[in-house]
Parts: structure tokens; sequence; C-alpha cells
């Protein structure tokens, strides 16, 4: 008969998340629900009631649906779902670098351009909801997993 120790159970879930203020979460939570219902409200609709798309908006649609999606998760599990945020947050920030800054430098922005750069640049709550110290303990500053 073998004696089970305590030294290698994995701390408890409320460890993890209390070093993460309940506020944090919840202002966590609130992006996420701005992504299901403002993105999601969009997109999804779009799916279902839509002329034909081109190759690239039917494959772009299709990536924020599936982001929006995964943001539900995120409600439940706002630590757990931090990449999706990442991903908003790159794609945003690479967008308008890429794309509306030099439209903008070479005095060539279009309405649609505009439109657009105005509904990334609303992606500064991103950053602001962030629990930084958390990220830097779990993404970066973490071992990574093994590779064999």
């Amino acid at each position: 008969m073998t004696i089970a120790t305590f030294d290698s159970v994995p701390a408890p879930r409320a460890t993890i998340e209390r070093a993460v203020p309940l506020w944090r979460l919840h202002a966590l939570r609130a992006v996420y629900f701005i992504l299901v219902v403002g993105m999601g409200g969009q997109v999804w609709p779009a799916l279902f009631h839509h002329h034909p798309w081109t190759l690239s908006q039917g494959a772009m649609n299709s990536m924020l649906a599936a982001m929006t999606g995964l943001a539900v998760l995120g409600l439940r599990y706002p630590l757990k779902m931090l990449p999706i945020l990442f991903f908003e947050l790159a794609w945003k920030a690479i967008w308008l670098l890429a794309i509306a800054y030099p439209a903008w430098r070479a005095n060539a922005v279009t309405s649609d351009i505009a439109e657009t750069a105005f509904a990334c640049s609303l992606g500064v709550i991103v950053p602001l909801a962030l629990p930084w110290r958390h990220v830097v303990r779990h993404y970066l500053a973490a071992p990574g997993d093994r590779w064999r």
C-alpha cells in the first residue's frame, strides 16, 4: 500500500486566481463580453445571411466567428482564455501599423480604412484589462513545455 503525499499535488485553482485581483477578473470578463456581443453580434448573423464573399472575406469572417465563439469561454475562464485577447491585441496592432498608418501617411485613407481603424483603436481596452504580472509570470518567465 502506498501513501499519497501532497508534494506532487498542483496548487489549488483558488490560489492561482487569488494572485489576480477579482476586479481584474471582472475587467477581463467585460472585455470578453464586449467581444462576444460587439463583434459576435455582427459576425454571426453575417455568416448566415450574406451575399457571396471573396475567399479572403469568408476566411476573415470565419476566423472572427471562431474567436468570438471562444471568447464565450473567457466569460467563465478569463485567465485560461488570455491567448484570445493576445490574438485580438496582436491583429489590431498589426493592422493599424501595416495598413492604416501607411494609408494615413500617403493621405489615402478611405472610408473603409477609417471605419476599421476606429474599430481597431477601441482595442486599447485590451491592454488596460490584462493582468500584466500574471502574463509575465505565466507566459514570459515560466519555463516552456518540454520538447521530448
